[in-house]
């Protein structure tokens, strides 16, 4: 045993005490923090660095109006301009290609063949009026007792399609599709004439075949007219008119049988 204890206070010596403790405190001892100091021995009096009551700057008063707040917001200068370029927008329906000015001129234009058409209104790509013309066209046949709508739709669009390569190749400055297909729509117009006709009575008479051919010839000619005057076509007419009524005729045969 003696040399165990000779052992033990050989083994490690230090300098080192349990009392530095409460004094070092892990290497981290501070006199000036007052936080160090024991329980008990801390001076609660002392200010905590937080500003008193008294001590707050004071509030400015407020020199408005009740219900009548300070404008304290100025729009800036991009913002106020997008707000006047809403007033300057044209109308919704413009936007969408709608014009029922133009919409008159053009039916006024086909109810009236011998008027001078208006190539820079018919060079236009409007399809509001031949729709609602190729959908009055089915419902008179349907008044009628035939459900023709595919047939009115489909033979509507090779015609369009036929009719937009043949100006294609016969005119110098070219043409578009929704430009074909607006005329033709609206040239449709005397076609419902005579389907209305075909409710009130039978169109496979003698009657009923002159009228179909002053129909015929009516439409094709007003759609004539206005492809010579929107494409410049002088001298052209009576070739583009047969066409033409090769196209109505065919709508004419789905009003009489």
């Amino acid at each position: 045993m003696s040399g165990f204890d000779n052992f033990n206070t050989d083994f490690y010596q230090s300098s080192y005490s349990v009392d530095d403790q409460s004094q070092a405190g892990y290497g981290y001892s501070n006199t000036d923090n007052p936080y160090n100091k024991p329980y008990g021995q801390y001076d609660y009096s002392q200010p905590m660095g937080y500003p008193s009551p008294g001590m707050m700057p004071p509030q400015q008063p407020y020199t408005g109006q009740i219900f009548q707040p300070t404008q304290t917001y100025t729009p800036s200068a991009s913002q106020s301009m997008y707000s006047n370029s809403f007033d300057d927008e044209p109308p919704l329906l413009e936007e969408l290609g709608i014009n029922f000015d133009h919409i008159w001129q053009k039916t006024l234009t086909v109810l009236h063949p011998m008027k001078a058409a208006d190539g820079s209104i018919m060079n236009e790509t409007d399809l509001a009026g031949p729709m609602v013309f190729c959908l009055a066209f089915g419902a008179t046949l349907l008044l009628s007792g035939k459900i023709q709508f595919g047939y009115v739709y489909g033979i509507s669009a090779i015609g369009c399609l036929g009719m937009y390569c043949l100006l294609n190749l016969m005119s110098m400055t070219g043409v578009s599709f929704g430009c074909v297909a607006s005329v033709l729509g609206y040239c449709l117009l005397p076609m419902i004439i005579l389907s209305s006709f075909g409710v009130l009575f039978s169109l496979q008479g003698m009657m009923g075949i002159i009228l179909t051919a002053t129909i015929i010839s009516w439409c094709s000619f007003s759609a004539s007219k206005i492809f010579i005057s929107a494409l410049a076509m002088d001298g052209q007419q009576l070739l583009v008119a047969y066409p033409c009524a090769l196209l109505y005729g065919v709508f004419a045969l789905i009003s009489v049988f």
